[in-house]
């Protein structure tokens, strides 16, 4: 009898033993794993929180999601009490609670430093004891609207073309700019502006650059805005009119020799498509799609546009020695064998004279792009500063690499009939950020005085 109390208690020591280095072990297992994807920074007026927290299974006991600031904590979600936040199971072991903070939902919130703390636990050991990871990630809490307010007057703008506002936005970090319709032109440092007399120090004071495309209608919604890392937005309207531009309607056949010979050489030449078929429907390929494509990467490279005004305060080299063969925004139907096939337009002025003609720097820039463009052919683009850019194509040769500075009238190649042209012509037109406007303006000396030149000025003097 003594022998089998002692073997059971032995049993039972060994089975205590057991069980206490399990527990041990289990206490040592990992936490769930926990990802703060959302605020990254800044938690304004409003933000999103986006927490992804990983365990077997998604199985958790605890979950506790606060944003502490000043030593007090602030709820804003736990499993118990979801508090509006979203907890969803995604895939077999993710859990994402996601919801809004800012000051509506968090009524101490205040602008300054503060940090969002999440904790959670899983259950280990078949629940007789749980595993708790902790992360903190700190953000910075603004709550004050930027301001901006307009500087400029008169502000006159012909559609298909190009305008320049002078504004002060506040504070210094703040992205701010001209929304047209669904477009934005950001706003650069007034201090870029170089003009003659004139100097800007003001760190609040910007210029931007905008336009009304010949396809936006003539009472698009035009104002400031300016827009904080956190998310907190400001607007300004300002006086502006809108003069109406009537665009050339034109017809283009397409003899089979003039696509025997663009088709082809277009093709080699572009990845960017690959069309099946007879040349006919491949020319269609190229006048649309690749037409499309070839004026996005254009519009990309509005992206690299200096902060500073590159061009000096002059009008624009009006290429006057050149016949206008097609003029901006030309509403072109294609026929083929006498049957409409295709529509497109012409965004820029064709100017020929004579075969191989030196092509010039329509003023002050650095090349960004110099090589084969599509429809282009061999193209080259300059900046300008400030989003302000020009487009030279069709070129026979080149003779500028990107990264290069010109200045203005400095021979950039020789004009030709690469891409799809069907004779020797320089395709030109000035673009702002990325779209395409008008160039007569930028020829004119009383348009670059009136819609420039005063304005810097003025927002110098003062």
């Amino acid at each position: 009898m003594r022998f089998l109390l002692r073997a059971f208690l032995i049993l039972l020591l060994v089975a205590a033993l057991v069980a206490g280095g399990a527990y041990i072990v289990a206490g040592r297992m990992a936490g769930p794993s926990i990802s703060i994807v959302k605020p990254e920074k800044y938690v304004g007026a409003t933000a999103p929180l986006e927490v992804v927290v990983t365990a077997p299974a998604g199985k958790l006991s605890q979950l506790q999601i606060v944003l502490e600031q000043n030593g007090k904590p602030m709820p804003l979600a736990t499993l118990a009490d979801p508090a509006g936040a979203s907890i969803k199971q995604e895939g077999d072991d993710r859990v994402r609670v996601t919801r809004q903070v800012g000051k509506d939902t968090l009524p101490g919130l205040q602008s300054g430093p503060a940090r969002i703390v999440v904790t959670a636990a899983r259950p280990v050991l078949h629940g007789i004891r749980t595993v708790q990871s902790t992360a903190a990630h700190d953000v910075q809490v603004r709550l004050e609207r930027p301001k901006v307010s307009v500087l400029s007057t008169f502000h006159f703008i012909n559609l298909g073309g190009a305008e320049m506002i002078v504004y002060r936005a506040t504070p210094e970090d703040v992205e701010s700019g001209v929304v047209v319709g669904n477009l934005e032109y950001p706003g650069y440092p007034a201090s870029g502006a170089t003009v003659e007399g004139v100097k800007i120090s003001d760190p609040a004071v910007r210029v931007a650059f905008y336009a009304l495309l010949y396809d936006q209608d003539v009472n698009t919604s035009m104002r400031i805005f300016a827009r904080d890392p956190a998310g907190n937005t400001a607007r300004a309207d300002f006086d502006h009119k809108v003069t109406p531009k009537p665009f050339k309607r034109s017809k283009i056949d397409l003899p089979d020799t003039f696509l025997d010979r663009v088709v082809p050489a277009i093709l080699e030449g572009t990845k960017e498509i690959n069309p099946t078929g007879d040349t006919l429907t491949k020319f269609l390929s190229i006048n649309g799609e690749l037409r499309r494509k070839n004026n996005e990467k254009i519009a990309s490279f509005a992206k690299q546009s200096a902060a500073e005004m590159l061009w000096r305060g002059v009008v624009f080299h009006p290429f006057t020695n050149s016949a206008v063969e097609a003029a901006f925004a030309d509403q072109r139907t294609y026929f083929y064998k006498g049957r409409e096939v295709d529509k497109q337009v012409h965004l820029g002025f064709d100017l020929a004279s004579f075969a191989g003609k030196p092509v010039v720097a329509a003023n002050r820039g650095k090349v960004l792009f110099a090589e084969e463009l599509g429809i282009y052919g061999n193209c080259v683009i300059l900046d300008h500063g400030m989003g302000v850019q020009s487009l030279y194509g069709h070129l026979s040769s080149i003779d500028v690499q990107p990264g290069q500075m010109v200045e203005k009238e400095q021979q950039l190649g020789r004009s030709g009939m690469t891409g799809l042209a069907a004779g020797d012509h320089l395709h030109f037109t000035m673009l702002v950020n990325g779209q395409m406007v008008n160039p007569v303006e930028w020829w004119d000396s009383h348009w670059i005085e009136d819609r420039i030149l005063r304005k810097l000025r003025a927002a110098g003097s003062s």
